[in-house]
């Protein structure tokens, strides 16, 4: 599959039926587009099974709740709308996004009760989130934004209108030669990446940001999970930035991201050392078992 996104071959799962890929369109008054009242997945399928599929789901529904956007489908029939996407799409290793939506309808304001709840999934091909950088460690800028306090924004959610940093942010790394930024949070600890959850080794032991002002990955349960049925120590909790200096090992995971070794941040390098190595080949090996 090439060209833009908007000019393809294929379908799209659309609100329960299959369309042409380049007949997937919305209204330009949309409230979405207006006022950021969206969510989204973004999974993998490998060798025709999507990973995590149903969590992923059952999150979609979660944060169209916390946006008090209620989703007008079942974990069971998003399920059946991706492995439908995928077959008619004919792709069994592809990247899958379910988006939920206020659409267009009565309302055209901040308030948008009366307006429909869309859906949509579309698969394509898709590989190293980093391209290289997965294999020779990403570079990372410092982002000037900070991720938000909870008590602005539905942080647990994965939301649309939460990217907006992430977007200027890694425009702003790339345009230095980084493959992606670092937030830091509202009180000052280190966040994450633009789009991915971050882990960082000293002498042994792992250490990664409590996700109490961001999202909780389930790539980064996943890894957690492995980390300790390993015997590795992991330690979940508040980091601040002159700690960086002191750690050994850093990567970075997410569904697109998988597992991305971290060779530098700001002035601070890494190496793609043994548990780093260990836990990306795990991973691999877990997600195409």
């Amino acid at each position: 599959m090439a060209g833009g996104y908007d000019d393809r071959d294929g379908k799209i799962w659309l609100d329960g039926e299959l369309v042409d890929w380049r007949s997937a369109n919305v209204h330009i008054l949309s409230h979405a587009m207006h006022y950021a009242s969206s969510v989204f997945e973004g999974e993998r399928a490998y060798n025709g099974k999507i990973f995590k599929s149903v969590e992923h789901s059952e999150r979609l529904l979660k944060s169209g709740e916390m946006l008090d956007m209620p989703i007008p489908y079942t974990v069971e029939e998003i399920e059946a709308a991706k492995y439908a996407a995928l077959e008619a799409n004919g792709l069994s290793d592809a990247y899958v996004r379910a988006v939920a939506w206020r659409g267009a309808g009565d309302d055209m304001g901040v308030a948008s009760s009366k307006n429909p709840v869309r859906v949509a999934v579309a698969v394509w091909e898709w590989g190293a989130y980093y391209g290289d950088a997965k294999f020779q460690g990403a570079k990372l800028d410092i982002a000037k934004w900070k991720r938000p306090s909870p008590e602005t924004i539905p942080t647990a959610a994965k939301a649309a209108g939460l990217y907006m940093i992430c977007t200027m942010s890694k425009h702003a790394a790339e345009a230095k030669g980084c493959s992606d930024a670092l937030f830091y949070d509202y009180r000052g600890y280190v966040a994450e990446a633009t789009g991915a959850n971050v882990f960082f080794v000293k002498d042994g032991e792992v250490h990664t940001p409590i996700p109490d002002a961001i999202l909780n990955g389930i790539t980064r349960q996943t890894i957690i999970e492995m980390l300790k049925e390993k015997g590795l120590t992991v330690h979940e909790r508040h980091i601040m930035p002159e700690e960086l200096g002191t750690f050994e090992q850093c990567w970075l995971t997410g569904t697109a991201a998988e597992v991305t070794p971290v060779g530098q941040i700001g002035e601070h390098t890494f190496e793609v050392g043994d548990i780093t190595r260990d836990i990306a080949e795990s991973y691999e090996a877990l997600v195409r078992a």
